[in-house]
């Protein structure tokens, strides 16, 4: 019975995991049409419908939840001693998913990992970059990068970066044209480039301190994104003043086509971490993706 259905619980749990057919047939390097073949054939040896499936979208049922739950622990254990097997003879090997912000990712986290993946051949890294704050237990991420007050407290948190900040950009055309705003209180009178928030679907307070008084001032203008490089071309275009982390846009306040005002309001904080569930056993591959990130000040 075990021999017969072992490859095809296999194949459930990757399903289940990357709820699509597509996905877990390019995971597990078989066609759909055999992926699926196997799915069904395992409902019918089992007489148990498994997998709710529609045109858009693959879920266990409950019958499936329950053997999923059952097996699949089992089997990621026994993907883990295989693991261990390799990282005994030295070479770490095996998948690693991270998931991080835009500014995490080009600021911080890719420049570490160049190097790793070129000393570890044998490890391979996805990235997903998402602005929210991702619960990596539930999105089967291995580990995730966010500011340190922003990390879980039942998390180990491991520092990868130095401190950085938020700087007060835009044009020096805008400013000739519109005035430079002499506390942040004025830029409620500017046309101010806004972020909608990933998480709550806000629009994001700028956040100031100065003297150890810490403000939130809510300002206005045309423009509303979601994501860094836009905000930062808009300011370039002249189109208002936004509020971005100084290290992407350091060339071009050099070049003098940004210029920075309320700079002593714009406080350095801690900066990204790599967080992950605790664990008392790690893999290899893990364990030197913690050594090469971690933060050497």
């Amino acid at each position: 019975m075990l021999r017969e259905n072992f490859n095809d619980l296999i194949y459930l749990v990757m399903v289940a995991r990357e709820q699509s057919f597509t996905r877990a047939a390019a995971k597990l390097g078989v066609s759909q049409s055999a992926l699926s073949h196997s799915i069904r054939g395992l409902e019918e040896r089992l007489n148990t419908r498994l997998l709710t499936r529609t045109t858009r979208s693959v879920a266990p049922t409950e019958a499936g939840e329950r053997l999923i739950q059952n097996v699949g622990p089992m089997i990621a254990d026994i993907e883990k001693a295989l693991l261990q097997l390799t990282d005994d003879q030295g070479k770490p090997s095996g998948n690693i998913r991270i998931t991080a912000g835009e500014h995490a990712l080009a600021s911080t986290l890719w420049p570490l990992l160049k190097p790793f993946l070129q000393a570890y051949p044998e490890v391979n890294i996805e990235l997903s970059v998402d602005n929210t704050l991702t619960d990596i237990v539930s999105g089967r991420f291995d580990a995730g990068v966010r500011l340190g007050e922003q990390v879980e407290k039942d998390m180990v948190a491991v520092r990868i970066g130095p401190d950085w900040r938020m700087v007060v950009v835009a044009s020096p055309g805008y400013f000739a044209q519109n005035g430079i705003p002499e506390t942040p209180y004025e830029l409620q009178n500017h046309n101010c480039i806004n972020m909608r928030l990933p998480t709550l679907g806000g629009i994001y307070n700028w956040e100031f301190s100065k003297d150890g008084k810490e403000i939130r001032v809510k300002v206005e203008g045309q423009l509303i994104f979601n994501n860094l490089a836009s905000r930062v071309d808009a300011a370039l275009t002249g189109m208002g003043i936004a509020y971005v982390p100084e290290d992407c846009v350091r060339q071009y306040i050099d070049e003098g086509r940004l210029q920075v005002v309320l700079d002593d309001w714009c406080a350095p904080f801690a900066g990204y971490y790599l967080y992950y569930p605790s664990r008392k056993q790690h893999t290899a591959a893990f364990s030197k993706l913690i050594e090469a990130v971690r933060y050497k000040s």
